[in-house]
This record gives C-alpha cells, structure tokens and sequence, in this order.
C-alpha cells in the first residue's frame, strides 16, 4: 500500500511541474515514476501518511495567516534551527515534512542531514526588551 503511496506522490509531482494532463504526458510520468530509485516497499504506517497529509491541510491556512502576520508587523529577527527528523520516516514523508515547512512563509529548510535533522530558517517578530 505504501508503495502505492510513493508512487502518487511522484505523479503528483510531475504533473504539478508539467501541468500537462495529456495521454502522453501520463504515459511519460508514470515511466518516470518507475524509473526513479527508491520506490522499494519500506515499512510504514499508512497512519503517518494521512498525518503528514492532514498537516499539510492544516498548514494551508496558517500560511495564510502568517502571511498577513508578516505583511502589517515586521519580522526583523532570523534564527537558524535545526529540527529532529521523526522516528520512522520514509524518503517521501521526509520530503512532506521539508515541504510542511517550507510551505509556511515564515520558515524553509535549508538543508536536510542525513543523520536525522533539519536545519530550519526561521524568521520572527523582534523580541522587545
């Protein structure tokens, strides 16, 4: 089932770079998506799918309210953090993880390390004193 999951997830993919839903657009996506290393089945919930998925919903109109937040109240202070991977994560759930972070204004992952961290940029309001 998962394996299945990682597929749509790469078709997704595609035909939100393309957005082209011809026949042979499909056809093409679909060799890519099997072409691509990686797709072996690994073991994972189905239950953190829809999690990430359901955070991803959430996320929607947070990135919005953060959005006006940084529009009528500056954000002068930047920090660089760095965040723990969650325990069991798949490449394709580590790729929803560093687009649910990326996709709020405020934040975006500058890069991921293999040893299970995110180094996150983060901006914010300016702490008075």
């Amino acid at each position: 089932m998962i394996g299945y999951l990682n597929l749509i997830l790469r078709l997704t993919i595609w035909f939100l770079l393309t957005a082209n839903f011809t026949i042979t657009n499909i056809m093409i996506g679909v060799a890519i998506a099997f072409l691509i290393p990686g797709l072996k089945k690994t073991p994972t919930a189905l239950k953190d799918w829809l999690r990430v998925l359901g955070e991803i919903v959430v996320a929607i109109p947070q990135a919005y309210l953060e959005a006006i937040e940084m529009i009528f109240r500056p954000h002068n202070e930047e920090e660089i953090i760095m965040e723990r991977v969650k325990p069991r994560r798949t490449p394709g759930l580590i790729f929803l993880d560093i687009f649910l972070i990326t996709f709020t204004p405020k934040t975006i992952v500058l890069k991921y390390h293999e040893d299970g961290w995110y180094a996150v940029h983060r901006v914010q309001r300016r702490k008075l004193p």
